[in-house]
């Protein structure tokens, strides 16, 4: 079984190599090394969306080894059910990619009172979007204690995705403070991105 050295590496490296190390004819597993756990949530949900086992095993502080052994490529049942589509059926909105806690420019305190009026409005729309993506400062926004939890929360109840980027959380030690969604890697967020019907970009 191939070993990947994919320490101090950015998302979505590690992911998209041992996506590759996979495909190679005859592959069966993959065990890859990383130094932060952002990786291996990435590297969990690239397994289990395609149906093979995932373990991991701390090796010493802040490194982690992590295993994927190749099974049948499948999504599991739960991950369709849990799909936008299986979830709204219909007509599809669009994604909503917010890159800051604030919105516009000019006073701080006025673009935080803004994102929130964004938000709670997106939570109105007739069609939900299919997915909030949250980069950057815009991580904020899905962390315990933040005014727009409970309107993205009302989202996710409808239907709509939300996502914060791994590396972006990892950056502002958000991780642990994660209220709402999930986390996930640039390589999911731009198949996302380019698979939506729409994009807005805040």
């Amino acid at each position: 079984m191939e070993t990947l050295d994919m320490r101090e590496k950015p998302c979505p490296i590690p992911v998209v190599n041992a996506k590759k190390a996979l495909a190679v004819q005859g592959a069966e597993g993959v065990v890859v090394i990383v130094d932060n756990f952002v990786a291996v949530q990435n590297l969990e949900k690239m397994a289990k969306g395609s149906g093979w086992g995932f373990s991991y095993v701390e090796d010493g502080e802040s490194l982690y080894r992590v295993t994927v052994v190749k099974g049948p490529a499948q999504v599991p049942d739960e991950a369709l059910a849990a799909s936008p589509s299986a979830k709204g059926g219909g007509k599809k909105g669009p994604v909503v990619l917010i890159t800051s806690d604030s919105m516009g420019r000019g006073a701080e305190e006025l673009g935080r009172l803004l994102i929130k009026g964004f938000v709670f409005s997106l939570s109105q729309l007739s069609t939900p979007p299919e997915a909030v993506i949250f980069l950057n400062g815009g991580a904020h926004l899905t962390t315990e204690g933040a005014n727009t939890v409970a309107d993205l929360k009302a989202l996710e109840a409808r239907g709509a995705e939300i996502y914060t980027c791994g590396t972006c959380a990892n950056y502002y030690k958000l991780t642990d403070a994660l209220a709402v969604g999930s986390i996930t890697d640039m390589m999911s967020i731009t198949n996302i991105l380019a698979n939506a019907s729409s994009v807005i970009t805040i």
